[in-house]
């Protein structure tokens, strides 16, 4: 279905994205080898749509909708994290049959912005991702000691993480301590911050038993997973240097057991080369291996 398609029935028909959403075919969280791979869509709804110093990189929604099908498509790929625009434009396209959905909630944090931290709850709610059927919701919490719209952000992911469980959904919860400086806010990605991060927000909601992580690759993983025994899915990042680095970076990270898996975006979007289903077949087999 081509962008003028999804626009026509939008305009037509917008009854008819609540009744798809109602007759999608579903599967279970994790398959039989209890491993995710995650393609993450959910940048542009923060404003940050710049891949490898293109600011502009992810500006075209029919370039970013045929990218992110592209990815659906291969075998090993579990399901999408995105904001309800995205989805809905997925939906209409047929691409989230048999696929895990996760709907991403606060994107009110947007990039550069003054308000930055105060990151509010401004896409799925608890309540719309189970009445639409989706598998879980994702939350960005970071952590800003010296901000106070951290505060609100802490409460309004552990309602999130509590929401969720009660209609026995997973809440992904994106942890980071942050600062800011002179360029901007910016994650504190070393060991001990890492650490701190996690133990904050596994506590977080009225119960933890449909909480997973979604954790970048730093320095020192082994002992950083040790802070918790949550299911752990690793992000992929901004892409930078040798993609083979990263790959191999991702691999040696699977061997842990806390990792479940790899939610990742621009660097299998928008891979250097080109090449979206070479990339992702990549991430499938260090995810999946031969039990695809």
């Amino acid at each position: 279905m081509h962008a003028a398609e999804i626009t026509a029935l939008r305009a037509r028909e917008p009854g008819l994205i609540a009744h798809a959403w109602q007759k999608r075919s579903r599967r279970p969280l994790a398959g039989e080898d209890g491993r995710l791979l995650i393609i993450a869509a959910d940048h542009p709804a923060r404003g940050a749509l710049g891949v490898r110093g293109d600011d502009g990189a992810m500006a075209s929604r029919t370039e970013l909708l045929d990218r992110v099908a592209t990815a659906l498509s291969r075998p090993g790929v579990d399901g999408v994290l995105g904001t309800p625009d995205l989805l809905d434009d997925l939906l209409l396209m047929g691409a989230l049959e048999d696929r895990n959905v996760i709907g991403s909630m606060n994107r009110g944090g947007l990039q550069g912005a003054v308000f930055e931290l105060d990151d509010r709850f401004t896409a799925y709610t608890p309540r719309a991702i189970a009445t639409q059927g989706l598998d879980g919701g994702k939350a960005l919490t970071r952590i800003c000691l010296d901000d106070p719209g951290t505060a609100a952000t802490l409460e309004a992911t552990a309602a999130a993480v509590t929401g969720l469980a009660e209609h026995g959904l997973m809440a992904m919860v994106e942890p980071f301590l942050s600062v800011r400086d002179a360029g901007g806010v910016r994650n504190l990605l070393d060991p001990a911050s890492m650490v701190k991060s996690i133990q904050i927000a596994t506590a977080l909601g009225a119960t933890s038993a449909y909480t997973w992580l979604k954790l970048p690759i730093v320095a020192d993983l082994e002992r950083v997973l040790d802070a918790t025994t949550l299911p752990t899915l690793l992000l992929g990042g901004d892409p930078q240097g040798d993609p083979h680095d990263t790959y191999t970076a991702w691999g040696d990270a699977m061997t842990l057991p806390t990792v479940r898996g790899l939610v990742a975006g621009r660097t299998l979007l928008y891979p250097q080369g080109g090449d979206v289903a070479e990339a992702v077949d990549i991430a499938a087999d260090l995810v999946h291996g031969n039990r695809r």
